[in-house]
């Protein structure tokens, strides 16, 4: 078991305006870049989430540019994680910016491809983001110690989403 408190808020319309901080910041310094994407639960209006901005740089085959580019305001590649094509940056001494993660994929990459498609149905069907939201908040509260089993128990609701977008 991880130890790591859970905590799932309804949500908070300024996590669209500290997304656009941190994307602010990024294009001081990023030139070609395809998109800078806000994914995951807090980019969609009404959905409660962690308050943890999701971000994805999408590039074409200039990573190496891209990761310098943002060594040079703070960024510290962690590599993919585990996660093929989806390489990870983290940050010190931005008090200034809501906490977020940052991630650079190639626009093809299949990561990228589910969060896109996940975060524009959940957008779209109030249904199924009332209905998913209802779980994290339980899941949340039944396990605020313990992420695998946050993680877990929201997993069935998850692929019920992803077979109704075509993901699975």
């Amino acid at each position: 078991m991880r130890t790591k408190h859970v905590v799932v808020e309804d949500y908070n319309p300024n996590w669209k305006y500290e997304f656009e901080k941190i994307e602010a910041e990024l294009r001081t310094v990023l030139k070609d870049v395809i998109s800078i994407e806000h994914v995951g639960s807090t980019s969609v209006e009404g959905f409660a989430a962690k308050p943890i901005i999701d971000i994805h740089i999408v590039i074409e085959d200039n990573f190496e540019e891209v990761k310098n580019q943002l060594g040079t305001i703070g960024y510290i590649h962690e590599g993919d994680l585990g996660i093929s094509g989806r390489e990870t940056f983290k940050y010190r001494n931005k008090d200034c910016l809501m906490t977020h993660h940052l991630y650079v994929c190639n626009k093809n990459n299949e990561e990228l491809h589910r969060h896109i498609t996940f975060r524009d149905y959940l957008r779209n069907n109030k249904k199924e983001r009332e209905r998913y939201s209802l779980i994290k908040k339980e899941m949340a509260a039944k396990y605020p110690e313990d992420i695998d089993s946050y993680i877990s128990g929201k997993q069935d609701v998850i692929l019920e989403i992803y077979e109704k977008c075509g993901l699975l």
